[in-house]
């Protein structure tokens, strides 16, 4: 039975705002619907609630995908955390499920929402062309989801050294900048490629 609609759950405005720029790429006609919390505190703790609303009325032709960031949580245990709420709230994740039958996808953004725009550094040049093109190549950076610091602390960084967001980095506007020129097959975060995998299984 193929998806037909799919719920996305996000901490915060401006991964709602790269969703909605990339999902059409990703889901084809799939229809979707982004909701977003205030943080990722919020969303942990409206979660299970919401997830029993989803249980009582969610069609077999409809899936909910949780994206939060990692932070400094352990991935595993944030991970297993997450599984173990849709299955208390009567939903089967993807990771407990064989073939199809599932109803969630949990997916977590390693560090953060902005490690996927370090693993496509070339949308972000085309949205903000003054960029160094020698970022992917530093050690720091090569690894999109092992930026040490602070993920979007250092895109913060990079950008203002470039002299872009002199006075903070407004993470909605360069989440939808971004997002305009991402090609998803490329980039290199390994988060990215994650939630990409499970996208396009739904679309497929």
């Amino acid at each position: 039975m193929s998806v037909q609609h799919v719920e996305f759950l996000v901490e915060e405005a401006s991964m709602e705002a790269a969703l909605r720029v990339l999902l059409p790429r990703l889901l084809g006609p799939t229809s979707f619907d982004v909701h977003p919390y205030q943080g990722k505190g919020d969303l942990l703790k409206r979660l299970p609630q919401r997830l029993r609303g989803y249980a009582a009325w969610l069609p077999a032709t409809s899936r909910v995908v949780v994206v939060i960031d990692r932070d400094n949580d352990d991935c595993v245990a944030l991970k297993a955390r997450l599984d173990e709420m849709a299955a208390a709230a009567g939903l089967t994740p993807r990771s407990r499920s064989t073939g199809n039958a599932y109803a969630l996808v949990n997916r977590l953004a390693i560090e953060e929402l902005e490690a996927w725009f370090f693993g496509d550094w070339e949308a972000v040049r085309t949205a903000y062309p003054r960029v160094s093109a020698s970022v992917p190549s530093q050690a720091r950076y090569r690894d999109p989801d092992c930026v040490a610091g602070g993920t979007w602390e250092a895109f913060e960084r990079v950008l203002r050294n470039a002299g872009y967001f002199r006075g903070g980095l407004r993470k909605i506007e360069a989440a939808r900048s971004i997002a305009e020129h991402m090609e998803p097959h490329r980039n290199t975060s390994r988060s990215f490629h994650a939630l990409r995998v499970a996208l396009l299984e739904m679309a497929s």
